[in-house]
């Protein structure tokens, strides 16, 4: 049958009519809340754009801090769920998203140091990268922080993308870092004197040479992904997820998986580390909270060496408007945007649990990355991604202190 025919003319003029006199059906709420605060991210990355010779590196943190923050909300990025999941479930596939992004900053970053410093082994650092003393006070802040992440529920990271999701705990245990923040500054001259100062700085490219490194490196991630495949459940690896045929609904409704949230972390920190500096959630916080103390005079005259060491940098500054300030600022916002979107966005009354908690994790989280030199995201994250031994001794030491205070807390019936 031809559409000139009569038939087919009829009912294609039924059709029509029958569709116009449909109702239009605007979207969901939650779809117009997201869009409007997606618009205001790109207005307010206009009107960074315009803000004097910082400019492109304002308006570069600000957009790198919104995929940031999309990506975590999106793929459940969180360093102390992903873990949890494995203790309770041998589910290691959050574990696996973690390596992927690791291998991707390893590669990225042994790319960036042919260009930038050809010649690892004189004493020479590459610039900025987070590569920290390697000696007990890093362990020790490792396991302070994993301690915090168990007792507050997330790192902070993870809590500047769960404020987004309308988070009970979150607003205290952010509170509660910058008083750990606060903490660490007044105990910094006696655990620098006692054994900072003499620990060394451990870069593993002077040792082994680019090539060398990464393929030490690679060759551990790959053995330890190759055990989590061994010792993790069938029931858990051979579950797969349910195909999407709508991408929208797969890019913004379902969660992503793991390695896909790994892959997206690994190359936003190459970017970050390429063109402004390595990832890292904390240095505004640090340098407020720092700012608010010396306002007080509650800070030693001097607090020796710190500000000499790579890392998340809490030196004070005068700035309203900061890098890292507006990366935060995105990822809060970006994941706020996102959980709108997929319906993630559930606010509760805090009760006296979620203050308490909050503030007592978030106490130890701000201590730990006082004299960890950074978080998951800056000293273990791009500390391990510039082949930084520092980096792998704060993730061991936050293993052990997650593991250890998670255990000891559902013993004593205090943490889930």
């Amino acid at each position: 049958m031809s559409i000139s025919d009569d038939s087919g003319a009829l009912d294609y003029e039924t059709a029509r009519r029958q569709a116009g006199a449909e109702p239009i059906r605007l979207p969901p709420l939650r779809f117009i809340a997201a869009a409007v605060v997606a618009s205001a991210i790109a207005v307010s990355i206009y009107l960074v754009g315009r803000h004097g010779d910082l400019a492109p590196q304002l308006q570069l943190s600000l957009i790198l801090g919104a995929a940031f923050g999309f990506v975590l909300q999106r793929a459940r990025f969180c360093f102390f769920c992903i873990w949890k999941d494995w203790l309770d479930r041998r589910d290691p596939r959050g574990l696996l998203g973690i390596l992927i992004a690791l291998g991707v900053g390893l590669a990225g970053y042994t790319l960036i140091y042919g260009a930038w410093l050809p010649d690892p082994s004189g004493l020479r650092l590459p610039p900025t990268a987070h590569i920290g003393p390697v000696g007990p006070a890093l362990l020790l802040a490792g396991l302070a922080f994993g301690a915090g992440m168990a007792i507050s529920g997330s790192c902070i990271s993870a809590h500047l993308y769960r404020l987004g999701e309308g988070s009970s705990t979150s607003p205290f245990a952010l509170i509660g870092a910058g008083l750990g923040f606060i903490l660490g500054f007044l105990s910094w001259n006696e655990l620098y004197l006692l054994t900072i100062s003499d620990s060394p700085v451990l870069w593993l490219p002077r040792q082994l040479g680019y090539g060398g490194a990464l393929v030490a490196e690679l060759t551990v991630l790959g053995a330890i992904a190759w055990w989590l495949l061994r010792a993790g459940r069938p029931s858990e690896l051979g579950a797969a997820q349910e195909a999407q045929t709508d991408p929208i609904a797969a890019i913004f409704l379902r969660r992503w998986p793991a390695w896909l949230g790994g892959l997206f972390v690994g190359l936003i920190g190459v970017a970050a580390y390429l063109r402004l500096s390595p990832l890292g959630v904390t240095a505004e916080l640090g340098s407020r909270s720092r700012q608010l103390a010396t306002q007080f005079d509650w800070l030693p005259a001097r607090l020796e060496g710190l500000d000499s060491f790579r890392g998340c940098a809490t030196l004070i500054r005068d700035a309203l408007l900061t890098p890292n300030g507006l990366f935060v600022a995105g990822l809060v916002a970006a994941a706020f945007a996102a959980a709108l979107a997929a319906g993630e966005f559930k606010p509760r009354r805090p009760n006296g649990g979620h203050v308490l908690r909050g503030l007592i994790g978030g106490v130890l989280l701000g201590w730990g990355t006082v004299f960890g030199l950074g978080c998951t995201v800056g000293t273990l994250l791009s500390g391990i991604s510039a082949g930084a031994a520092s980096g792998w001794v704060f993730a061991f030491g936050l293993i052990v202190g997650t593991t250890a205070t998670l255990k000891l807390g559902r013993r004593l019936r205090l943490l889930e």
